[in-house]
């Protein structure tokens, strides 16, 4: 699988990026593992993961499986810090939640260690400079290597990343990567958040690059009744996606793929993983038979003139 070089830093990753948002409740702790060495024999290395998925079960079995399932030195462990979603606020990135956020997160994790330390949110109430500061110190104390943001708004990113770069140089760690939603379906980067992080020098980690698993297709005809979609609490994640663009859009994929003598699902994950800003396509299969039709389409590659006719048949409506 290709590593790619994130943020300009020496952080290297696969352009695959096996997601765990429902590790502990869709997916079973045996499947879990049955998909993470898949992963890694494949030359999969990221594995995303957030202190709230699944109430922290996510990161738990992560770190059972690090000493059962895959070596901790074969992986990058990428996790999030900042929602609060049980206490007095929604968001906390205050010195005090984050740090011992942090501590948590390894204690689940089981290791000394975290690759990639990402905010997962933009609190309004706490300073940038406390946030940022109190992120360059868990660097500086050794218990994060490298430092990103999840799903900021482009002005939120462009606050951060201009703070931080307002700082001493020998008192900062860049920050090298910025998660979003991005597939054919959802463009919204590309009017904020994708040029600001380009131009400093920032990837994008892509997550729901399948577009919550609609542009694989399986929802043309239907909902089938093993899918997200016929899951109670899983339904509203995917129904904004049903809509008469959304269907228009899957078709042209459909037809791509059948031009290409390809899956829909490789279609689609090539325009996100090629983009030249993306680090990574965050993936989230619920069985290893989903993960080894993802791992198939590691060689597939959009001629030219395929790309630039999904750009047209997906461009974005105003915002």
């Amino acid at each position: 699988m290709e590593q790619r070089q994130v943020g300009g830093s020496g952080l290297w990753v696969s352009h695959t990026a096996l997601g765990t948002m429902t590790w502990g409740k869709d997916t079973e702790e045996g499947d879990a593992a049955d998909q993470i060495s898949t992963f890694v024999e494949a030359g999969g290395t990221l594995i995303d993961t957030a202190d709230i998925y699944t109430g922290g079960q996510s990161e738990r079995i992560i770190g059972r499986l690090l000493h059962s399932a895959v070596r901790r030195d074969d992986v990058v462990i990428a996790t999030k810090v900042g929602h609060t979603p049980e206490r007095h606020r929604p968001r906390d990135a205050s010195r005090r939640h984050l740090l011992a956020s942090l501590d948590a997160s390894l204690r689940r994790l089981q290791t000394d260690h975290i690759d990639l330390w990402q905010l997962h949110v933009h609190d309004p109430d706490t300073p940038a400079e406390e946030t940022l500061s109190a992120m360059e110190a868990a660097v500086a104390s050794g218990k994060v290597r490298y430092i990103g943001v999840g799903d900021l708004a482009s002005w939120q990113f462009a606050k951060y990343a201009t703070w931080q770069r307002a700082a001493p140089a020998h008192d900062r760690s860049l920050i090298v990567s910025a998660g979003t939603e991005y597939s054919l379906l959802n463009r919204r980067a590309e009017h904020g958040l994708l040029p600001a992080a380009a131009d400093s020098g920032t990837n994008l980690i892509a997550w729901s690059p399948l577009g919550r698993g609609v542009l694989s297709g399986k929802y043309r005809s239907g909902v089938p009744g093993d899918s997200r979609a016929a899951m109670q609490h899983m339904a509203p994640y995917v129904e904004p996606y049903f809509d008469e663009r959304s269907r228009r859009i899957v078709e042209s994929v459909c037809t791509a793929a059948e031009g290409l003598g390809v899956s829909p699902l490789a279609v689609a994950l090539s325009w996100v993983r090629d983009h030249s800003t993306v680090a990574a396509a965050t993936v989230g299969p619920r069985t290893t038979a989903q993960l080894e039709e993802i791992l198939a389409t590691e060689s597939v590659e959009l001629p030219r003139e395929i790309r630039e006719a999904l750009d047209d048949a997906s461009s974005a409506p105003p915002v």
